[in-house]
């Protein structure tokens, strides 16, 4: 994507959001001076934009195991027969259910999501095809775009998942499964109550459950026991609860709330009473709980964009910085030490050799009148290897540097390339030819500083502003202004 395509991408967001949220609107300016300070420091490449890699529309994902009843909930919530249901895998694609007015539902390809500058999945067919595990797998083979009528859906992209386990495309589908995540502002993970057994779905816990604990927006995940009017017919609600407590403390969550609930629509009788009546206001109550969750994302959106913003600002100046102006030293400590090691060795093969071939007295020194000439030549030829040297030095311990930050497992794929970019462009060779003149890295100075700060700053002014549709910390009543009087004129 050139910079021209990135322009008009962001160009049509603007017109959107200047329609539907007039305070995000000018976060997209936000970003862009965020990209051209993050291409001066070579962070980002002229083909990247921060603002691409988030979604500017509020999402919420739907995942959980196959049969766990996902498909069941999303028709029951929108009103519509929209999606396929059955005891095993009936889907094995992404299925983002988008508003439209038209009241009869279409399928479109998955080309329709990533050829759309305004789906989050805008040219995802480059990432679907670096981690496809199949030759000759396209974006329709992973994603697929479903329109519906129902006004819960109007303002939101929801995301139906194929269920783990079920396919042959585990490592890509998993993958998908985690950029979907990452770009949601509400995830919704199912569980069948029926199967509660920690041992035969370990794997898919640690996905679904342990790798969500330690995540900053680790309150965005919900965790629901589904089709509870199956389970009860032959075991206590209360005993199916604390078997999935156990199964889930076992995974990693020993806090949070977990919901339960059956799809009414097509939920079994329960023979008992007291336990109808127990089993169907709890459920009653929970999915109520969910839906309003479910409703309050366009609120959470507006905050998790401004949020993300003031997260890339700090993570430029406090992480990626921090971290260039280490590898650079590294660099120039590594440089120093080789050529300290290798240059006194060399000094002295030089000086042998001139002091041989030239035949001068070592304790007189005496110089005849053609000495100063072929001193120069050989001074010259002297700084023309010496540089050569240098910069073979600076070549070799750059890549030294930079297959150490390969090996590096605890930063994102995303981060380590952009590090690597940027340390390259440190590393160049007039870079390395006055290494010890440069102290801090291409495009950060002062003046960037404060341009940071002052996007911080526009931070703090948006979420005030956020804040005062919402709350009235005060307790003023706000006076409505009154309506501009009419006058007749002559």
């Amino acid at each position: 994507m050139s910079d021209s395509q990135i322009e008009g991408r962001l160009k049509r967001l603007k017109e959107h959001l200047l329609e539907e949220n007039s305070i995000i609107h000018g976060v997209v300016e936000n970003f862009r001076e965020l990209d051209k300070i993050a291409y001066k420091l070579g962070f980002l490449s002229q083909e990247q934009s921060f603002a691409t890699n988030i979604s500017w529309w509020p999402m919420i994902s739907v995942l959980g195991l196959y049969s766990s009843g996902k498909s069941t909930f999303i028709n029951s919530y929108l009103g519509q027969e929209l999606q396929r249901t059955g005891t095993q895998a009936v889907d094995d694609k992404f299925t983002v259910l988008c508003f439209s007015g038209d009241q009869d539902v279409k399928t479109l390809p998955g080309i329709a999501l990533d050829a759309d500058p305004r789906f989050p999945f805008y040219q995802i067919s480059r990432d679907i095809a670096e981690i496809t595990t199949k030759t000759g797998q396209r974006t329709d083979a992973y994603l697929q775009l479903k329109t519906c009528s129902s006004e819960r859906l109007r303002g939101k992209i929801l995301i139906d998942s194929p269920g783990f386990d079920a396919d042959e495309q585990r490592t890509s589908t998993l993958r998908i499964t985690q950029h979907i995540v990452d770009l949601s502002d509400l995830v919704l993970v199912f569980f069948d109550a029926r199967h509660p057994e920690p041992g035969a779905m370990r794997d898919t816990l640690k996905h679904l459950v342990s790798e969500t604990m330690d995540r900053p927006d680790s309150n965005k995940f919900l965790y629901i026991l589904n089709q509870m009017d199956i389970t009860v017919q032959d075991d206590n609600p209360e005993e199916v609860v604390a078997a999935w407590q156990r199964s889930l403390a076992h995974a990693g969550l020993t806090a949070g709330r977990f919901y339960r609930i059956y799809s009414p629509d097509v939920g079994l009788s329960v023979d008992q009473s007291h336990t109808k009546e127990h089993i169907n206001k709890k459920c009653k109550a929970d999915r109520e709980d969910i839906y309003e969750r479910m409703k309050q994302v366009e609120i959470e959106r507006a905050y998790r964009v401004i949020g993300k913003l003031e997260h890339t600002a700090k993570d430029i100046e406090q992480n990626i910085v921090p971290r260039l102006q280490s590898l650079i030293q590294d660099w120039k400590s590594r440089v120093f030490w080789t050529e300290i090691s290798s240059g006194i060795f060399l000094i002295l093969v030089l000086a042998v050799l001139w002091f041989e071939m030239t035949g001068i007295n070592l304790k007189g020194l005496g110089l005849g009148s053609n000495e100063p000439v072929r001193i120069g030549v050989f001074a010259g030829i002297i700084a023309f290897i010496g540089a050569f040297l240098h910069l073979n030095i600076c070549k070799w311990s750059a890549k030294k540097i930079i297959k150490k930050l390969h090996s590096e497992k605890e930063i994102s794929e995303e981060t380590r390339e952009g590090l690597i970019r940027a340390f390259r462009k440190n590393t160049t060779t007039l870079r390395a030819l006055f290494i010890w003149l440069f102290n801090k890295p291409v495009g950060w100075s002062n003046r960037t500083h404060k341009r940071i700060t002052k996007i911080l700053g526009s931070v703090n002014s948006s979420v005030q502003k956020l804040n005062n549709q919402f709350t009235n910390p005060s307790g003023k009543k706000t006076v409505q202004p009154p309506p501009p009087s009419k006058t007749k004129t002559k």
